[in-house]
């Protein structure tokens, strides 16, 4: 296959991480001589990047190789992420799946032609643990090396910079310690050089992205925790990448931070930093104190939680908040649901993703009393969602009168395209009200005309605003 002309389709499913890691695998299949296409039917071979974290994401997996057999019937699938540790067996038998890899597994697809890889014998697979008991057992024997996955191009117009893997917390309703394992750190020098390669490349908005940030810990350059890594990059680059040093400034967004991770400290770490959003992603998943307890996440509370957001909108006067809200945990009572209101009332959140609870096989929560209808547990996301599309409303509305906005747009090619859309400095969506030429992956400076259900809708500034 290095030899000959052969192409290849990925389709991506789940988080910023997926993303990444498919976009790795993009890179290195090319540099084997794979040309990529989007159309299925067009392809070599098609790889299937599936997610696991609830059981619609396992369901959308299988729906998607039947469709793909469907309407490309003879071409290979690869499936690879966290539905295929979850449901490799039921995948593998599908029609049209040459080879499952597992996340332990998937890096093997980096390092030679993948149909080659299919064809030799894979090495055995752990099965997926069916109880708390065994996924314990297995935690002892997977990999801990960091994952070799890197990138020197995106997509998208906006790249994820990937720092860290897996997670050892155990949060009693979470799938992912399971399909990913232990947590595991990038080393900051690797962050540092693959943050220069993007930059260089002509992006200029990068995600830091992990799927624990929390969790990052490294003795190299002094980067102890995350907080030490983003003090360290935004040291390293800012002089020539930040605002105020070039006509094209550069930035970071953090992905999500867990509430722990506001602390004085981490906030000192924002304050100080000339390179990130003023924008933050919680982990909330939920208001009560004693919910919290029962998801083994209480190492915050909602009156913590509170008391550092409020530390942080003294730093941003402006600022985007968002929230993940996991609604209907086993036990869950109708008074945790009022204290998990509550606090999204008090919280100044612009927008949310809110999830009805999804039993996943081996969590601790998948065995607990106390299970709650779907219909119930639907319904009391959906009440969280009517607080929080108000607020985020409010916030659209009032952006409408704080000046300029620097966006960075999702796709800016197209010049016969009116809608062209991106994200402000606050994450809030926006579009252009005129197609924007000659802008490459720069931020455009733009002035916000009005609101309506999608965003804001922006007209773009002279460049020299850019500069300003």
């Amino acid at each position: 296959m290095h030899d000959d002309f052969w192409t290849f389709c990925i389709l991506t499913f789940g988080c910023k991480v997926n993303q990444y890691e498919s976009q790795s695998l993009r890179e290195a299949w090319k540099r084997m001589g794979g040309a990529e296409t989007d159309d299925p039917a067009g392809a070599n071979l098609i790889l299937l990047n599936t997610c696991a974290v609830t059981a619609n994401a396992v369901s959308d997996a299988r729906q998607a190789v039947r469709r793909l057999q469907r309407d490309a019937p003879g071409v290979p699938i690869i499936v690879t992420g966290c539905a295929a540790e979850v449901a490799r067996e039921e995948l593998r038998a599908l029609p049209g799946v040459a080879a499952v890899f597992g996340q332990d597994a998937k890096s093997r697809l980096l390092a030679a032609p993948p149909l080659a890889l299919c064809a030799s014998e894979l090495p055995p697979e752990t099965p997926f643990p069916a109880t708390p008991e065994e996924a314990r057992a297995r935690a002892l024997t997977r990999d801990r090396s960091y994952p070799p996955f890197r990138i020197a191009a995106f997509r998208r117009a906006r790249p994820v910079l990937k720092v860290q893997d897996g997670c050892s917390h155990g949060c009693a309703y979470c799938i992912v310690p399971l399909t990913r394992g232990p947590a595991r750190s990038r080393a900051p020098q690797d962050c540092l050089l693959e943050a220069r390669r993007l930059l260089e490349a002509g992006y200029r908005e990068i995600m830091i992205s992990g799927i624990n940030l929390r969790q990052y810990a490294m003795r190299e350059e002094g980067c102890a925790d995350f907080w030490d890594l983003l003090a360290y990059l935004d040291r390293e680059l800012a002089p020539e990448w930040g605002a105020g040093a070039r006509p094209d400034p550069a930035r970071f967004r953090i992905s999500s931070v867990e509430p722990a991770q506001l602390s004085e400290r981490g906030v000192a770490v924002l304050a100080a930093s000339r390179m990130v959003c003023p924008h933050l992603h919680l982990s909330l998943q939920s208001g009560s104190a004693a919910v919290l307890r029962a998801m083994r996440r209480g190492h915050y509370t909602p009156e913590a939680l509170l008391e550092a957001v409020g530390r942080t909108a003294k730093l941003w006067p402006r600022f985007g908040l968002g929230a993940d809200i996991l609604m209907g945990f086993p036990g869950e009572s109708e008074e945790h649901v009022r204290e998990t209101l509550d606090v999204v009332r008090a919280l100044p959140l612009t927008y949310a993703h809110v999830f009805p609870y999804s039993s996943r096989p081996g969590t601790v929560a998948a065995g607990l009393p106390g299970q709650i209808a779907k219909a119930e547990r639907q319904e009391r996301a959906a009440r969280v969602r009517a607080v929080v599309e108000a607020k985020r409303a409010a916030f659209w509305e009032a952006s409408l009168t704080c000046g300029p906005l620097l966006l960075a747009l999702d796709c800016n090619e197209s010049t016969d395209a009116p809608g062209q859309h991106g994200v402000d400095e606050c994450y809030v969506p926006c579009r252009l009200d005129s197609p924007l030429q000659g802008s490459g992956h720069s931020l455009v400076a733009a002035q916000p005309l009005r609101a309506d259900a999608k965003g804001l809708i922006v007209a773009a500034l002279p460049s020299p605003a850019l500069a300003g």
